[in-house]
């Protein structure tokens, strides 16, 4: 099979989620004057949590992030967080996207966006492209390979990044199950009275964080990207809205 027919694919954009593309492209010329022609756009699939959308210029292919249309929730799809995160984290961890520009006017769109490069290649989704037969051995070299490479996202120093202000410090364990009892305490129904239990447990089995890191904090299969011609090399990271300083076990 050829390369181009594993990579990921974009396809239609769903009804609804459209956007003013000739302000858009008014916009991003200003920032690429190298762009050529009116680009062709496209959706990525998933998205219910920010929405990912390919720019098809005559000479380039982008991406396009932007949150989701109707209400959010607050502190939520921080677009402007998302792109700083990951500008400074480049020079220090190479698997993550190039960022091209970052638009903050309501008057070229609705909300912040931001647009970064393509990484072409094989994103491992819940099916992998027909064609793509992994054996055993690759199958568990691949899986060895997701890790070591959140395994080097611990190593990042972040202070040397400029990204010590993502966290709070040392706590994040007991922030987490604190958090998270708190909200369900908020939405908690009758039918699940068993949840005491695991809160209570938690709290009395919460370990001391190991360490204070970067850490993803969504790092799965499917954000990852895999190169179309050696499908074990990982070649991009993606997603990384939830990013911030904690206990890499937590990752």
């Amino acid at each position: 099979m050829s390369r181009e027919a594993l990579l990921d694919r974009a396809k239609a954009v769903r009804e609804g989620e459209s956007f003013d593309v000739a302000r858009m492209d008014a916009w991003l010329k200003q920032q690429r004057p190298d762009l050529q022609g009116t680009p062709a756009v496209q959706q990525f699939a998933g998205g219910a949590s920010n929405l990912t959308y390919l720019l098809k210029y005559d000479n380039s292919e982008l991406i396009l992030r932007r949150p989701p249309f109707g209400h959010k929730a607050k502190g939520a799809h921080d677009m402007v967080r998302e792109f700083k995160v990951q500008q400074a984290l480049k020079p220090v961890y190479p698997a993550v996207p190039t960022m091209v520009a970052l638009c903050e006017d309501p008057a070229v769109m609705d909300c912040d966006f931001y647009v970064m490069e393509r990484i072409r290649g094989i994103i491992p989704r819940a099916n992998l492209p027909k064609g793509l037969q992994l054996s055993e051995a690759d199958t568990r070299q691949l899986c060895i390979g997701v890790i070591d490479k959140l395994i080097e996202l611990h190593q990042v120093d972040h202070e040397a990044a400029g990204l010590s202000h993502l966290g709070k410090g040392n706590g994040y364990v007991e922030r987490q199950i604190g958090g998270w009892s708190a909200r369900y305490d908020k939405s908690k129904t009758w039918n699940v009275p068993g949840w005491r239990y695991v809160r209570d447990w938690l709290n009395a089995n919460m370990p001391d964080d190991v360490a204070n890191v970067i850490i993803h904090n969504d790092f799965r299969f499917d954000n990852v990207v895999l190169d179309a011609d050696d499908p074990m090399k990982i070649i991009g990271v993606l997603d990384w809205e939830m990013a911030t300083l904690g206990d890499p076990l937590m990752d």
